[in-house]
């Protein structure tokens, strides 16, 4: 019964893990085309926008930086500082003034957008640390121990047997071990995938000297 239990808990923990991981890039990756997407708005709203755009690729720097920094200790989800760069984006696209129908348009989708990548910015930063509680974890590592311990006093004194229940106590703590990096999310061995907010700041750095470009 110990065995039944212990297995299906940790199967359970771990697919409820790796769903919470997927969950979360997903979330990166929308907050990367959110900012491209709103980028791209202010460059068709023209000149009066770009103060917005520059203060835009800060916000986009910064918030990379927070999420991947170079040391994974370093991570840094509510960085006060990032977000004053995104209340002051807002603060700029409020300050725009409209002349037609079609900037109109813009700026509203401008300002939905800016909404979004706030709304992005809170979620990620609330899922982290909502994981599986400790004593919980504390219980399966106990019901794993008594297992693995039952099967010793049973199992023949030789080295196979050593061997192989060592092997299997590994498999199992790798296990453990696995869902709780997953859990994370960022600042782990098994972390997000950095590659859509760099890229969303590679495109955001080279578009203003495309623009330039005859």
């Amino acid at each position: 019964m110990v065995a039944t239990v212990s297995a299906l808990v940790l199967g359970l923990l771990i697919s409820n893990a790796n769903t919470s991981f997927t969950r979360l890039g997903g979330q990166v990756t929308s907050l990367s085309a959110e900012i491209l997407r709103l980028d791209q708005i202010l460059r068709q709203y023209g000149a009066d926008a770009e103060p917005a755009r520059n203060t835009l690729l800060k916000y986009a720097e910064h918030k990379a930086d927070d999420l991947f920094p170079d040391n994974p200790a370093d991570v840094r989800l509510s960085n006060p500082s990032t977000y004053e760069l995104l209340q002051r984006l807002e603060d700029m696209l409020l300050a725009l003034k409209p002349a037609t129908p079609r900037d109109q348009w813009w700026l509203a989708q401008a300002m939905t957008l800016a909404a979004k990548i706030g709304d992005a910015r809170w979620l990620i930063a609330q899922q982290i640390g909502q994981g599986t509680p400790k004593a919980f974890v504390a219980l399966l590592v106990f019901w794993l121990a008594l297992l693995f311990a039952s099967f010793g006093l049973f199992a023949p004194p030789n080295l196979t047997s050593a061997v192989t229940l060592m092997l299997c106590a590994l498999a199992v703590a790798g296990a453990v071990a696995m869902f709780l990096e997953l859990e994370q999310g960022f600042g782990g061995l098994v972390r997000v995938s950095p590659e859509p907010m760099r890229q969303a700041v590679k495109t955001l750095e080279a578009e203003p000297s495309n623009q330039n470009t005859p």
